[in-house]
């Protein structure tokens, strides 16, 4: 029986050439930017004494958004914007634009990287999933954004940051504004990563922009156990019902494929759970299957590790061990996946990167970079979904 990788009790690498203090030069390829250390800044920073200044920027706008709605413990704001697309220069991600239609996702993933993001509003990163702020005029300001000859020919990754089909897309309707927009136009390349089947509501515009330009979505799963998925990530669809967005998309010519991210070591890390991720994402019909282990910066772990406490008191510990040295995990833990998950991409005949799907115009630099394909796929395999092994059970 496989079991789940074992954490150990102190760092692999005792010369700590694996565990990097903030911002490191890592060669795997990764949707999310660089990101700067938060350990002294967000709303519990310290400030010198004196008047509190005067809030700027985007502190600024969201302090007067204007309150849109409130439900479900959640509020809405409506956040004006300049722009829709913001320029991405980290050497480690494999677009040069993203969009996010939203700051703050309602789906409350405790691991989430991106709760920094509302400390630059000067907000507790704890509000993440309880304010959310929707970006006024998305769809104008996308039209106006892509006509720019700057953004001809580079690839567009939609949802690097917040899911752009949580719960508040189905009352504004932001996304589908901005791929209304994309729609409009040729010779784009265009991706978007969410973890909601609410992607497939757009089936008519994504068959519009695959007619003219290169699309293809990426499902998010990180584990097939929906007690532990709804633990993890208290308000976001099923894993099957993710699987089963994947399969609609394949069916419509869609290219489509799932991202095992992140990985959580102890948790949704075993053979048997990977293995059977990866044999449902086959069978669902994705064209790859790609995973990364967790990345907890500090807003992060102001939340994930007290659930971790709570839930998993003796993998909170090592937690804590592991991520006070640096944002990420040891570099030995981090090849044992990634060699785990290039055995699952040959067994089920699962690509590396995203393929083209209808009159596509080619990989764009950047993209063809960061997913370099060293994969050559071996014969289809038949054996059922982990079959062989049983998943262990952790709740």
């Amino acid at each position: 029986m496989a079991t789940a990788t074992t954490i150990p009790t102190t760092p692999q690498n005792s010369s700590n050439k694996g565990v990097l203090r903030g911002r490191r030069r890592d060669p795997t390829p990764t949707l999310f930017p660089d990101v700067p250390n938060q350990r002294d800044s967000g709303p519990g920073a310290l400030l010198p004494p004196g008047p509190r200044p005067e809030r700027v920027g985007i502190a600024r706008l969201a302090s007067s958004s204007p309150l849109a709605d409130a439900k479900r413990g959640t509020e809405y704001f409506l956040l004006p914007a300049r722009s829709i697309l913001n320029h991405c220069d980290s050497e480690h991600v494999p677009f040069s634009w993203t969009v996010n239609p939203y700051r703050g996702c309602e789906f409350g993933c405790h691991y989430c990287y991106a709760r920094y993001t509302h400390e630059y509003m000067e907000l507790d990163s704890a509000d993440f999933e309880r304010k959310i702020y929707v970006k006024k005029d998305a769809g104008p300001l996308a039209g106006r954004d892509l006509a720019m000859e700057k953004v001809q020919g580079e690839h567009i990754a939609i949802g690097t940051a917040t899911d752009p089909y949580q719960p508040a897309e189905r009352e504004f309707g932001a996304t589908r504004a901005i791929l209304e927009q994309m729609a409009a136009r040729s010779g784009l390349s265009v991706s978007i990563t969410t973890k909601s089947n609410q992607v497939v509501r757009d089936l008519d515009l994504l068959r519009r922009i695959a007619a003219h330009s290169t699309i293809h979505v990426n499902l998010s799963i990180t584990t097939l156990r929906p007690r532990l998925a709804r633990l993890l990530e208290p308000r976001a669809p099923r894993p099957d019902l993710r699987l089963e967005a994947v399969r609609e998309l394949r069916a419509a010519g869609i290219a489509a494929g799932v991202f095992a991210m992140p990985v959580l070591p102890g948790l949704t890390d075993s053979e048997a759970d990977l293995d059977a991720l990866a044999c449902a994402s086959r069978d669902a019909g994705a064209q790859w299957f790609a995973a990364r282990v967790l990345y907890l910066m500090p807003s992060a772990q102001k939340q994930f590790l007290p659930f971790l406490y709570a839930k998993f008191p003796k993998l909170a510990r090592r937690y804590r061990e592991w991520f006070s040295r640096s944002n990420y995990a040891p570099e030995a833990y981090n090849h044992e996946i990634s060699d785990r998950v290039a055995s699952l991409r040959k067994k089920y005949d699962l690509g590396t990167r995203p393929l083209e799907a209808g009159p596509a115009q080619g990989v764009t630099p950047q993209l063809e970079l960061a997913f370099a394909s060293s994969n050559v796929n071996p014969p289809r395999q038949t054996d059922a979904c982990a079959a062989q092994s049983p998943l262990r059970v952790l709740i």
